[in-house]
């Protein structure tokens, strides 16, 4: 071999070695179990590596979901019936599908993670307090080799505790002889489809099928106003409070979406695209344990607070709005926004607005408990005086809605958990609980406006930090992200030529 091809191994070599610098190796799973899953979904007896034998799905507790459904019984009339159906299969074209997320309180309430399933909780009088039916396609040996792994009707019945397993198919029967039984009916239509299935007058609902959603959208709309009830805004607000077990698994998902923070703030120089930042993040949140991102990543400048379309270039005096965050193990989700310099220098103005935002921020924070007797809404209020008062200090002459409708667009919080806002039956206007976890992200954007002082013209600074309201303190639990202007000046100098080799 000659020299020439010995010097250019080498040489990619050490770039290899340098690039890894920038992300952490997956750890050695060897001695985890490599055979195929005979289940749908990972479970402790195909998955030990990520799953405790107590555990349901990775971090929460089989009983966790038993108690969640005895919760949810115990809030409703006697005679009552709870239907609550799977997500369907999202496509992005023809056949070419999405990776399947479940519908959020189907999830809540049976931790079951295939399509094409349901679920009837029928309130009784037993010492358990309901009747649990589950309903899941079951093995299909011909499509399993395409689509993976489903659990079977004997192992569903075991696994998710349900006292009686149909295959799917059986749903509409059963349906309408559970519908006949009681009086009220909780349940809720998919609204994932275009157009809606004209509502079924005077037939039997037996006669409909369900093998897909718009079907079954028709058989809940068939039922009358006065059997029908709505059954998302009981879930919600048991969906509120987290129990210690997801309290746990949120803070897993925020630690490893703070960790990629503070990496991706090292990988992060002037030149490199916002879409190699975003993916950097996700590889490292993927490394992690992470399987899907919490949303669409934020990667903006300037007073872009929202830009998603990841299609510019880094400028060495740019400040970087970066958005973005991960599940822990595709369940409860984390949200956390980080604003730091690509050159790892603040200049002057961007120093200053920052502090502004970070010394509102830090103060919202520490409101967040139980016993300051505080709503999201109060919150807000407080968190625009915190930042009129900031930036009258900055030199701004504030007039009329400048705050609110043009430097600080935004309301201060939402509650988080298995979505990422879920606010869609939260109460602005009610006090905070303990064990409530919801986001405080204040921020100011300035555009290049006669109204504003000219040397802050393009700054845009959020700090989002994801708290779990405590009976007396907050609890961040997106601690692991850097916010210190100094932690961050630190990361964006490691990559400076002073200091050689980039890391992360």
């Amino acid at each position: 071999m000659s020299n020439f091809v010995l010097r250019s191994v080498s040489t990619a070599r050490r770039t290899l070695q340098r690039a890894r610098l920038y992300a952490t190796e997956a750890p050695n799973l060897a001695g985890a179990n490599a055979k195929p899953s005979s289940y749908g979904q990972p479970l402790f007896q195909s998955h030990p590596h990520l799953l405790q034998p107590h555990e349901l799905t990775p971090g929460i507790p089989a009983e966790d979901y038993e108690q969640r459904r005895r919760s949810l019984i115990d809030r409703l009339p006697e005679n009552s019936l709870v239907v609550c159906v799977s997500a369907p299969v999202k496509y992005m074209s023809n056949n070419i599908f999405y990776k399947y997320r479940q519908a959020s309180n189907f999830w809540y309430l049976t931790g079951f993670d295939e399509p094409d399933s349901a679920v009837i909780l029928e309130k009784t009088s037993s010492s358990r307090g309901y009747q649990m039916t589950l309903f899941c396609k079951g093995k299909d040996p011909a499509k399993e080799k395409w689509d993976g792994a489903r659990t079977s009707v004997p192992h569903a019945a075991a696994i998710f505790r349900a006292d009686e397993v149909q295959p799917i198919d059986a749903f509409p029967f059963h349906l309408e002889s559970a519908i006949a039984k009681h009086s009220q009916v909780y349940a809720d239509t998919t609204l994932t489809h275009m157009r809606r299935v004209a509502r079924a007058t005077g037939k039997s609902i037996a006669k409909h099928s369900v093998k897909t959603h718009l079907d079954y959208d028709a058989i809940v709309d068939s039922l009358s106003s006065k059997k029908r009830r709505p059954f998302a805004p009981e879930i919600a607000r048991l969906r509120g409070i987290k129990s210690p077990a997801e309290q746990r698994v949120m803070r897993a998902a925020a630690d490893i979406s703070g960790h990629a923070h503070a990496k991706t703030m090292r990988f992060a120089r002037p030149g490199i695209s916002e879409a190699a930042l975003a993916a950097h993040f996700e590889y490292l949140c993927a490394m992690s344990g992470a399987q899907r991102p919490a949303y669409v990543p934020v990667v903006a400048s300037g007073v872009n607070f929202k830009g998603q379309t990841l299609s510019s270039s880094i400028t060495h005096q740019t400040i970087i709005l970066f958005d973005q965050a991960k599940p822990f193990s595709s369940t409860l989700d984390a949200n956390t926004t980080r604003t730091f310099p690509a050159s790892g220098t603040f200049t002057e103005p961007q120093r200053d607005l920052y502090a502004a935002v970070l010394s509102a921020q830090k103060q919202l924070v520490a409101l967040c408990h139980e016993s300051a007797q505080l709503s999201m809404h109060d919150l807000h209020r407080q968190s625009c005086g915190l930042l009129q008062r900031e930036l009258k200090q900055l030199g701004f002459d504030l007039k009329g809605n400048d705050l609110e409708h043009v430097l600080y667009p935004h309301f201060l919080s939402h509650p988080i958990g298995i979505d990422l806002h879920e606010s869609s039956y939260s109460d602005r206007s009610e006090v905070l609980k303990e064990g409530m976890v919801i986001t405080v992200e204040p921020g100011i954007y300035v555009p290049p406006s006669s109204d504003f002082p000219t040397h802050f013209h393009g700054i845009g600074i959020r700090i989002e930090d994801e708290v779990l309201v405590g009976k007396t303190d907050p609890i961040v639990l997106s601690v692991a992200a850097p916010k210190e202007a100094l932690e961050l000046s630190f990361l964006g100098l490691v990559n400076t030529p002073l200091l050689g080799v980039a890391m992360a």
